[in-house]
């Protein structure tokens, strides 16, 4: 920085699709902080390196970055780039800020231009991560692979007319989309680009009469490009993108995720196309599942529903006599998972988090901090798994022995809460911060609440996090509809004590018209049951008491058919009415 006259650098912890979770090469986060989590932003002074990021990793963040020379700048409002208004404290006028465009999102990238413009920022639009990093991971080379529309549901040329439509529908010319999930969705494709998500580096660019994928073509195989093909897509190579763009013929329209889309790429069509900012209609698209992927989603959920039942059985049964820590314990639930037919990986690292471990909502265990477990107390764990074509979610809580009567009411508002997001029913055109409302409210009326949402989209054989819905407080406007799926998670969190969230998918569908308007409800996805032993049945209503014991016997005649006499046992014993 000193070298180049930069007086501040930002680095993001994304890639060059925006995403969430991204390959090894992009994690210069990671490398430079120690850092581990899937939200963040390091901004670098010559006097000051701090990391912004959400509550979520508030006490994650200080043990990672202990000794590395940043400090955790926590942010106030979840998802804002509050650094930017530290920038313009802190940064003398004439100053020049450093970032990689390539890897800021491109309404990012707009607002600090806006936000610092009085200051008269200069911009440099460079990797400075790059030219410390002596042994880069290189980009990945895994092959990708297409999914028999049988099993999408509709074919890729069925997808391409939909996308069109929408189009003609907003009086748009091109679409743009960088988003990796919605890329894989649009052409059946799959991939091992990233970890636990099934995506591929790609990008896509839909036209009127062409539909562009750009990849590296040695990612697929013969008979995958001849399919491509023969359903009127055009392949072009990855890192072509820039160029393909730079030759759309000018006074266009194109639509695009701001959010979704490299400032980069942003930057180069601004100067020659009109840029219509706005979520995909791929998202809305991927989102309302088609039957088959319902079907599919929920075979998903009989697997997993198998392989939580023996996981908690095994760990309730050996927990006094084995030694098992939180890392153990996740390898072993992985394990049982694997035993299912179609299984495909996780679908996101386990967060296992025993007693005062759970207390932090993204706790990953690691060599450093993997605690063994005891016969007391709590243990959390959220994990899903993927399977050909499904993917699952599901955070429980299991009591390995005495439980202080505190996590006991604690653990009893969850239950309510889930349950009152469950059975909420709401007129067409609700939104999630709506219903997120409603979740919170048996936790509001005890002066509780939690800091992250209380649940996100889940894609078909996809992403385990997918928009556009989202259930939290945030005011996204985009309701939720009939055919999304979508996780309900509360929780509550007492720090250096416990952490408690219980998390279901659910599958919104209709609930009938009436003279006011047509009504949306949930119907429950995930096989597997909930501890009733935490129960201080005292607090629950008879509409909680009876969702639970409906849930339960569900839970019970769904997985019975596929268990042993001795898990069959076990499991009626854990779904017996309350």
């Amino acid at each position: 920085m000193a070298e180049l006259n930069i007086d501040a650098c930002i680095i993001p912890a994304t890639d060059t699709h925006i995403s969430e979770y991204v390959p090894e090469h992009y994690k210069a986060l990671y490398y430079l902080s120690g850092f581990s989590g899937s939200a963040g932003t390091l901004v670098i002074t010559p006097d000051f390196a701090g990391l912004w990021t959400d509550f979520r990793y508030f006490q994650q963040a200080p043990k990672q970055l202990k000794g590395s020379g940043f400090e955790l700048v926590p942010l106030k409002v979840q998802h804002t780039p509050e650094y930017i208004d530290w920038l313009g404290e802190h940064l003398k006028s004439n100053s020049t800020i450093a970032y990689d465009d390539r890897v800021l999102a491109a309404w990012l990238g707009k607002k600090i231009q806006q936000e610092l413009s009085h200051k008269v920022i200069k911009t440099l639009h460079i990797d400075i991560p790059g030219m410390l990093w002596p042994v880069r991971p290189a980009l990945p080379q895994e092959k990708s692979w297409l999914i028999p529309s049988s099993d999408a549901g509709a074919s890729i040329a069925t997808k391409i007319r939909s996308v069109r439509n929408e189009l003609l529908k907003r009086k748009s010319d091109y679409l743009l989309t960088s988003s990796l999930d919605e890329v894989a969705w649009l052409f059946n494709m799959r991939g091992q680009d990233v970890s636990y998500n099934p995506v591929v580096l790609s990008f896509a660019l839909i036209k009127p009469t062409e539909a562009i994928l750009f990849i590296d073509k040695n990612k697929l195989s013969v008979e995958d490009t001849e399919t491509l093909l023969n359903q009127g897509v055009t392949i072009l190579e990855y890192h072509s993108i820039a160029e393909t763009l730079s030759h759309l013929e000018q006074e266009k329209t194109i639509i695009l995720d701001p959010q979704k889309t490299n400032y980069h790429l942003y930057r180069l069509l601004s100067s020659q196309l009109k840029i219509m900012e706005s979520m995909s209609p791929v998202a809305f698209l991927k989102a309302i599942k088609n039957p088959i992927e319902i079907q599919n989603m929920k075979d998903a959920m009989r697997k997993d529903g198998i392989a939580i039942t023996r996981f908690c059985k095994w760990l309730e049964e050996n927990i006094a006599s084995s030694t098992i820590t939180e890392l153990s314990a996740a390898a072993q639930l992985t394990a049982f998972r694997a035993q299912q037919p179609n299984f495909a990986g996780p679908s996101f690292a386990t967060i296992a988090g025993y007693g005062a471990n759970a207390a932090l909502p993204h706790y990953t265990p690691d060599e450093q901090t993997d605690t063994r477990l005891h016969p007391e107390g709590l243990f959390l764990f959220d994990s899903g798994g993927q399977y050909f074509y499904g993917t699952t979610d599901i955070t429980r809580m299991l009591p390995l022995g005495e439980i202080p009567e505190q996590a006991k009411k604690d653990y009893t508002l969850v239950l309510m809460a889930l349950i009152e997001g469950t059975t909420a029913i709401f007129p067409e055109g609700t939104f999630g911060y709506q219903i997120d409302a409603l979740c919170r409210r048996p936790l509001w009326e005890h002066g509780i609440n939690y800091g992250h949402g209380t649940g996100h989209g889940v894609g078909s054989y996809l992403n385990v996090h997918e928009g556009p819905q989202n259930i939290g407080p945030a005011n996204v406007q985009v309701a939720v509809q009939e055919g999304m799926i979508t996780s309900i998670e509360p929780g509550i969190y007492r720090p250096e004590k416990y952490g408690i969230r219980i998390e279901n998918l659910t599958l919104a569908v209709s609930k009938g018209n009436t003279e006011f308007a047509a009504f949306v409800g949930f119907e429950t996805l995930t096989l597997a049951h909930i501890d009733t032993s935490l129960i201080d049945k005292g607090m629950l209503s008879n509409k909680h008491i009876n969702w639970l014991n409906s849930y339960h016997e569900h839970v019970y005649r769904s997985l019975s058919p596929q268990l042993s006499p001795d898990e069959d046992r076990w499991l009626k014993e854990k779904t017996r009415a309350l």
